[in-house]
């Protein structure tokens, strides 16, 4: 399940730096969630980080980005190996 950020969003710049999958970016009024690249922070931490720190509490699940826990397990692993390539080809 991938989130999503809502119109609540006050744009306080806190939620982006905590996604360690690179998946929040600012969008052309608010913040959003690149569902391809969000786990919920599965591989990372035990709960999403951008839930965790939001003080307006405008991140839910995303209903048309409905994911098993394995779905984003097998999403973090390619996020993963993607990772390790880039750097890999950025170091040689």
């Amino acid at each position: 399940m991938a989130l999503l950020i809502t119109d609540e969003c006050i744009n306080c710049d806190v939620c982006e730096p905590e996604c360690p999958n690179a998946a929040i970016s600012m969008g052309l009024e608010i913040y959003q969630i690149d569902p391809a690249r969000c786990t919920e922070c599965v591989g990372h931490f035990d709960e999403p980080q951008c839930v965790q720190v939001c003080p307006v509490a405008c991140i839910p699940i995303n209903p048309e980005h409905v994911e098993s826990n394995d779905s984003l397990w097998s999403k973090y692993r390619r996020l993963q190996a993607e990772a390790a390539t880039a750097a890999s080809s950025t170091s040689a």
